[in-house]
């Protein structure tokens, strides 16, 4: 089965088309300049001859436009004969429930991963550089979270690409067990041996610092979001998804903290 996979270079659309290549399945890899969500027009000629699709939207689900672009790739799907859409969703946001609703509502047979924060982001991704600096500074509380890992999130995906029994489905997708942010950044420096603090700040100066430190207006306004709407306790429970999926439990923090704790024993490059 043909598939491509949109976001390709993000933490899971990267994931899932390196596990249908080790496969040795036909991946199309979705990316700018082939694919950019901001021009439709470029979409058919990426979509031709695919069977299912795997749709990560850049940069959230939540950001103004999101919707809409899905709804006109879902459309051309249906035209393109795509007969099996995976779509990467969020915990807790109304915008991505509306663009689950966009694919549940056309004739594909779709699968819905609805996941919140990544244990990617602490080795990966955005709180990469504060973990190797020795403080996070973050807009977050005493709300817990159930980090949930990206493997996790990309094994279920390509189980619903490539095999039956997933259409249909909404896999709610987290961690086994409740964790602060200040508590997972406790873990990590348990099993790095480092001194790694957590400061918590108002959401206000968190906006402020990033403006001053030049970070991309839309990329301030999603966080300001994530931080100041979802993580107001909403996701504060466990799901099976991953268990529903796989038939086996999902990765606990404290295993991702161990299979990673290579990426923070180098500092960042200034």
């Amino acid at each position: 089965m043909n598939t491509l996979v949109l976001g390709a270079n993000g933490k899971t659309g990267r994931r899932v088309a390196d596990r249908l290549e080790a496969r040795g399945l036909p991946v199309r890899r979705g990316t700018r300049p082939a694919f950019d969500w901001t021009n439709p027009a470029g979409w058919p000629a990426v979509l031709d001859g695919m069977a299912a699709v795997y749709v990560s939207y850049f940069p959230d689900l939540a950001v103004p436009g999101a919707v809409e672009a899905v709804r006109e790739l879902t459309s051309l799907a249906e035209r393109a004969g795509v007969r099996r859409l995976v779509l990467l969703s969020g915990r807790g946001e109304e915008e991505a429930r509306a663009a689950e609703e966009v694919v549940m509502a056309g004739s594909i047979e779709w699968t819905v991963v609805r996941c919140s924060w990544f244990n990617q982001n602490f080795s990966e991704g955005y709180l990469r550089d504060p973990v190797l600096g020795g403080e996070v500074v973050l807009p977050a509380g005493d709300v817990a979270e159930p980090f949930v890992d990206v493997d996790d999130v990309a094994d279920v995906a390509v189980a619903a690409l490539t095999t039956p029994g997933h259409g249909g489905r909404l896999y709610e997708m987290t961690g086994p067990r409740l964790l602060t942010f200040a508590e997972a950044i406790d873990e990590i420096a348990d099993v790095t041996g480092r001194e790694i603090t957590y400061q918590q700040a108002d959401l206000d100066t968190y906006v402020t610092a990033m403006t001053e430190h030049d970070v991309p207006a839309d990329v301030i306004d999603l966080l300001g979001y994530l931080f100041g709407e979802v993580l107001d306790g909403r996701n504060a429970w466990i799901a099976d998804g991953v268990e529903q999926a796989l038939g086996r439990p999902a990765k606990d923090f404290s295993a991702f903290v161990r299979d990673n704790a290579a990426a923070w024993a180098v500092q960042p490059v200034r």
